[in-house]
C-alpha cells in the first residue's frame, strides 16, 4: 500500500481486512499473546497502557514496543522502541464491528521523516500483513480458541528470488497449485493434504494452505530478499491436539530444508 505523506512529516501506511467474528472474538486474536501467536508470531503482550508487546520474528528478530492506548475492544497503539532507521513508529490496530457478524480489522505504522528513504520497506509491511490478515481469517473462522503451536522454520538461498522459490515448492509438487484446489503434496518429510487458500502474486511469491493432514493446521510459505540472499520461510500453525505434535514436526521438516538448502552455519531458526 502507497505511504501517505503529510505536511508535518508525519507517514503512515495502513492495511485492513474483514473477519468473521464479535469485537471481543476478534480482539482476544489481536491484542493478547496466546491469540496473536495463533496466526502471526510468538508474542507476548501485557495489555495495559505502559505495558509491552514483543514479538518474535527468528533469532535475533525481535520486535518490542510499549502500549502508549489501550480501549478493548477496539483500539490499542503500541510505540516501538526507537533504534536505526526512521526512529520511532507508533503501530495503531483498530476493531470496527460490521453487519453481519464480522468485524474489519485496521493496522496503520506512523512515522516522522523528512526523506523517502524508510517508504520502500514500510510498503512492504503493508504487503506483509495482507497474507498474515488471511491467515487471521481462516484461523478465526476455523479454530478460533483453540489451543495452538507454531512451527516456524527459515533457510537461505543465493539464488534468485523465483528459482529460490521454485526449489522450495516444486518438490512438494505446490508449483501449478490454485487458490481452491485440493491437494496433497508429493514430497517432503511427510505429505500435506488440503485446501490451498492463498496464491500470492510472483512478485511476492507465497502459499497458504489449510491443512487436515499431517494434523489441523494452516501451512504458509513464502519468500522474500534479505541481506542479498532469499529468505524462505515455512511455517506451520497447529492447532487443538495437533499442538502436542510441534517439535516432531519441526524436526522432520528441519532436516528437509537442511537437506535442500544446505545452511552455511546454523540453520537460522536455530541460530
Amino acid at each position: 500500500m502507497p505511504v501517505k505523506k503529510e505536511p508535518s512529516g508525519r507517514r503512515s501506511v495502513q492495511a485492513e481486512t474483514e473477519v468473521p467474528g464479535s469485537p471481543e472474538q476478534v480482539w482476544q486474536a489481536i491484542a493478547s499473546g496466546p491469540g496473536i501467536s495463533s496466526w502471526f508470531v510468538p508474542t507476548r503482550l501485557d495489555g495495559r497502557v505502559g505495558g509491552t508487546t514483543a514479538s518474535e520474528f527468528g533469532p535475533g528478530m525481535e520486535s518490542a514496543a510499549t502500549i502508549t492506548a489501550w480501549e478493548p475492544p477496539m483500539r490499542f497503539v503500541a510505540e516501538s522502541e526507537g533504534g536505526p532507521g526512521p526512529g520511532k513508529v507508533a503501530t495503531e490496530w483498530t476493531v470496527e464491528a460490521k453487519a453481519g457478524g464480522t468485524c474489519t480489522v485496521r493496522v496503520v505504522h506512523s512515522w516522522f521523516a523528512s526523506t523517502d528513504d524508510w517508504d520502500d520497506q514500510f510498503e512492504g509491511h503493508s504487503h506483509g500483513w495482507l497474507s498474515f490478515f488471511q491467515i487471521l481469517r481462516l484461523y478465526l473462522q476455523h479454530f478460533d480458541g483453540e489451543p495452538s503451536a507454531l512451527v516456524q522454520l527459515l533457510a537461505m538461498s543465493a539464488e534468485p528470488q523465483e528459482k529460490a522459490w521454485d526449489a522450495l515448492i516444486r518438490p512438494l509438487g505446490l508449483a501449478a497449485a490454485k487458490t481452491g484446489q485440493t491437494v496433497t503434496t508429493s514430497g517432503g518429510p511427510s505429505a500435506l493434504r488440503g485446501v490451498v487458500e492463498v496464491v500470492n502474486p510472483p512478485q511476492w511469491p507465497g502459499l497458504i494452505l489449510r491443512l487436515d493432514q499431517p494434523a489441523p493446521a494452516i501451512a504458509h510459505l513464502f519468500a522474500m530478499p534479505m541481506a542479498g540472499q532469499v529468505l524462505l520461510s515455512v511455517r506451520f500453525y497447529l492447532y487443538g491436539a495437533a499442538a502436542d505434535r510441534a517439535e516432531d514436526i519441526r524436526h522432520a521438516w528441519r532436516d528437509w530444508l537442511d537437506h535442500a538448502f544446505p545452511p552455511a552455519g546454523p540453520a537460522p531458526d536455530q541460530a
